[in-house]
């Protein structure tokens, strides 16, 4: 059974979502439903990462049993300790000064219809929609993820999509600090509408991240999907 996510610095929700005006700036840029060329690629999300961060210095690295010795002394400090740690087996935990991320799986949850499990890695061809949507679908994006070995801090999740090489919506969320645990979390992300109408169907190129406060990606992949006038008929 999977521990339902507790962040320890944030817990409001966001969402993906696309732009509100994304007719109006498809039909003024004159953009059809060809597959575009991605032109936004690492520079795009990674000088976003930098402003979002701020250059935080965050110190230096410790093991997460270095962490559990230092200032035992300090009462506040201990029981902060315990209630972001809670049950976690110290004897499994090693030496590691890295925590680990490993992101399970990526679901998107539709109103009316069955859950849409993706694929973790993606598919082998880049350029295949990985999925379909229809256009003025209610929907949420769930993904569950492990912790191991030390503690993740500032875990981040972001998503850009383009349309024929236009960027048309970049999403950010802060998911909080995690301690290891054998059980994965579980996050679900707030139920958003696609875009409806002529410009606003067609097929869109997407990056996902998971970055921590280090700058350590766990995940990052690029990916296809489409929105269409009506949902694709099963095989």
């Amino acid at each position: 059974m999977s521990a339902t996510v507790e962040a320890v610095s944030s817990t409001k929700k966001d969402v993906i979502s696309f732009n509100s005006h994304l007719d109006e700036e498809l039909e003024n840029k004159g953009m059809n439903n060809k597959v575009g060329v991605v032109e936004q690629d690492s520079d795009d999300v990674e000088t976003e990462e930098l402003e979002y961060d701020k250059e935080l210095d965050l110190g230096p690295q410790v093991s997460l049993k270095e962490q559990l010795e230092k200032d035992k002394d300090d009462e506040s400090l201990r029981k902060w300790k315990e209630q972001l740690l809670g049950s976690v087996d110290i004897s499994n935990v090693g030496e590691s000064k890295d925590p680990e991320v490993k992101i399970m799986s990526l679901t998107i949850i539709c109103s009316d219809r069955p859950n849409i499990i993706l694929p973790v890695p993606f598919g082998i061809d880049p350029k295949k929609s990985l999925f379909i949507l229809k256009e003025g679908s209610t929907c949420r994006m769930k993904f569950t993820f492990t912790v191991s070995n030390n503690i993740v801090s500032g875990l981040k999740y972001t998503n850009v999509v383009w349309k024929t090489g236009v960027r048309v919506d970049s999403r950010k969320k802060m998911l909080g600090t995690f301690s290891p645990q054998e059980e994965p979390y579980t996050y679900e992300l707030d139920e958003e509408t696609t875009p409806c109408g002529m410009f606003a169907r067609g097929t869109y190129a997407a990056r996902i991240m998971f970055v921590d406060d280090d700058k350590k990606c766990y995940m990052d992949a690029s990916y296809y999907f489409e929105i269409q006038k009506n949902w694709a008929t099963p095989l």
